[in-house]
């Protein structure tokens, strides 16, 4: 077996068992369309997985305005966020990703739609692929340029 052929085969390998790690990883853009996804979907064990040790939320403006710290304080503000407002459409617009070695920031305008609108200006910060930092900022801007 010759030295290239050797090296494919362990590449194989390593991918087969699962060593691919961030090579094959989401990209950061992709990462924070799933995470509003499931926060329009209502699907809290889902957002709560996403999260890395230690997460911060920043919720600005709206009833829920607050700054919640760990997944359990998290997992409680998604709980009330998808009962008082079931399932949403999420339109998702100016969506803008920065990466480097030591992590990635995206930013993006959602308007979810669904017993009212609710207009964010969303700024996800993921470390190793986990989200650690979140702001979800109430836009009335948003609002009002879509004419709502």
């Amino acid at each position: 077996m010759n030295m290239l052929s050797a090296l494919s085969t362990s590449a194989i390998a390593l991918f087969l068992a699962g060593g691919a790690g961030t090579a094959f990883a989401a990209s950061p853009s992709a990462l924070a369309r799933a995470h509003i996804r499931d926060v329009a979907k209502g699907k809290v064990a889902a957002l709560v997985a996403q999260y890395g040790p230690e997460p911060v939320l920043e919720w600005v403006g709206g009833p829920l305005n607050g700054r919640y710290l760990g997944t359990d304080a998290i997992r409680g503000v998604w709980g009330k966020f998808a009962k008082a407002n079931g399932l949403l459409k999420a339109e998702v617009t100016h969506v803008q990703a920065a990466a480097n070695p030591a992590g990635a920031t995206v930013t993006a305008d959602v308007r979810f739609t669904g017993k009212a609108t609710i207009p964010v200006r969303y700024v996800l910060t993921y470390r190793s692929g986990k989200l650690v930092d979140e702001i979800w900022q109430i836009d009335p801007h948003l609002a009002k340029s879509a004419g709502y």
